[in-house]
């Protein structure tokens, strides 16, 4: 018996959707402007492989204004996006696509941001305390 779990067939098609919609905004098929630089981070597919949660970043900063564009933009761009991904995913359906802006680098910088001032404050208090 093998100690490796087995991949999830929803995962498997998660990451396929990934590759392809990574591709065809590579290759700007989608024409919307707004989808310039954007890249899909993950996408998380339901058990029963009927929805796809996409999640998307641009590359560098990004205002509030920028998110809610770029996800407008691929939501509007969803049908065409999945009649181009038909072919490629060989599911008898291709799941529905619904995205998301991708917090979890935002998290994580601030995360990091907040990690280094306590380390400052930190050094500061040390500072005072032997002098």
């Amino acid at each position: 018996m093998s100690s490796r779990h087995p991949v999830k067939r929803s995962d498997r098609l998660g990451e396929l959707i990934r590759q392809e919609l990574s591709q065809l905004l590579l290759r700007g098929e989608i024409r919307d402007p707004r989808t310039r630089g954007a890249i899909i981070s993950a996408v998380r597919v339901t058990d029963d492989l009927g929805q796809a949660r996409v999640y998307v970043r641009l590359l560098g900063e990004a205002s509030d204004a920028q998110k809610e564009d770029l996800v407008d933009a691929l939501t509007r761009a969803s049908g065409m996006l999945r009649r181009t991904l038909a072919p490629a995913l060989r599911v008898k359906a291709v799941p529905t696509l619904t995205f998301f802006w991708d917090e979890s680098i935002d998290r994580g910088l601030r995360m990091e941001q907040l990690l280094r001032e306590i380390a400052e404050e930190e050094g500061r208090g040390r500072g005072e305390g032997e002098t």
